[in-house]
């Protein structure tokens, strides 16, 4: 399971260093900022109930506010938890993430998830449920099925005795139900998967920028590969180990087309980045991925920032593997995770390149 629930005695150092002065405190509790939730709680002196710093409540007189580190002491100076946001019970987010953690392992369950059966199973209702579901998961019910079961198909390709035999062991009930799905699935049919490609024209151009040479390749579903290097017959080998029986070729004059919109991203990023793409990858590392294509030019989020962002709070680890397995150098902006104090952590492409790119980036905001 992927989703895990959030924790409130889990929050992060950085969390607490962010709150850990009473005008950053006080200042959360006006804002309702939901980071703050279990990193510290708060009473009213007029009221007698003590609430967590999102609570809707009306705003209490800052005078009558005092902070407590836990539940426990704001109970043991007497204080009632307020029945409106309820801070000794697990908060609204965590409760929302164990109901999409159970219904994640229902869908994975099932060939076919029935969900609206999912929803009253979880104790929403169908149009709340995919709201839910995708603020927490970042895809829909209908995404996550998808991704979960193209993701047991590779695995099961990789080492089945036949197609079918991975079909069957990936849970699928028959070779028809798979197949109307498999093109979506793979980007191409399960025999070329496991055969690595030999029937997949894959295009490709290298271009060259300040940080050196890139490489672009594509499919006929998208971009599936921005690569950089240093010598472009090294950039070149590595794609044909992706994908080892592929039929390369060089890109046409309209596809260098897309290699000029990377080189020209690169040397000046307000020019942004719009190109089709085949992303590939596992349940997590789409959610992952999906969420630095969020993250604004000229920001940075850190690690933990991002597996709070996907609904995984603990997964630091997980989503700096993720990180690590991108192939859309830029156009899934990983460098833009940096460790939790602000500094650069490793960069599959160089952390000197990691540092231009950001450099450059920031200049837009100047």
């Amino acid at each position: 399971m992927e989703i895990t629930t959030m924790k409130e005695a889990g929050k992060s150092t950085t969390a607490g260093a962010r709150f850990g002065g009473d005008e950053d405190r006080w200042a959360a509790i006006v804002h309702r900022d939901t980071r703050a939730d279990g990193v510290f709680y708060y009473s009213v002196r007029t009221t007698g109930v003590y609430c967590r710093p999102s609570c809707a409540s009306r705003l209490a007189r800052r005078e009558n506010v005092q902070f407590h580190p836990s539940t426990t002491d704001a109970e043991a100076r007497g204080f009632r938890p307020c029945k409106r946001c309820r801070p000794n019970e697990p908060s609204l987010q965590a409760r929302r993430a164990e109901a999409i953690a159970r219904a994640c392992k229902l869908i994975e369950d099932e060939e076919s998830p029935d969900f609206d059966a999912i929803a009253r199973l979880v104790g929403m209702s169908r149009f709340h449920f995919g709201r839910v579901f995708r603020s927490i998961a970042g895809l829909s019910p209908k995404a996550y099925a998808l991704a979960h079961r193209a993701s047991r198909v590779r695995d099961q390709l990789k080492k089945s005795a036949s197609v079918t035999d991975a079909i069957y062991e990936a849970g699928f009930n028959s070779n028809g139900r798979f197949y109307a799905t498999s093109d979506r699935m793979l980007g191409m049919t399960p025999s070329d998967f496991r055969e690595g490609g030999p029937n997949t024209e894959i295009r490709f151009a290298i271009g060259e920028t300040s940080l050196g040479s890139v490489l672009v390749a594509a499919s006929e579903k998208g971009v599936c590969a921005i690569l950089f290097g240093e010598d472009p017959r090294a950039l070149a080998e590595d794609l044909q180990e992706r994908f080892p029986k592929a039929h390369l070729v060089g890109g046409d004059r309209s596809f260098e087309r897309w290699v000029a919109k990377v080189v020209g991203f690169v040397e000046a990023p307000r020019l942004g980045l719009d190109l089709p793409l085949d992303i590939r990858g596992t349940v997590f590392q789409r959610r992952v991925w999906k969420a630095l294509q969020e993250i604004p030019i000229g920001s940075t989020l850190s690690y933990s920032d991002v597996a709070r962002k996907v609904g995984a709070p603990g997964s630091a680890r997980a989503v700096a593997q993720a990180c690590a397995a991108n192939r859309l150098a830029v156009a899934i902006p990983c460098h833009r995770v940096v460790k939790n104090d602000g500094g650069l952590s490793g960069y599959r492409w160089g952390v000197e390149r990691k540092k231009a790119l950001l450099e450059r980036e920031a200049m837009l905001g100047r």
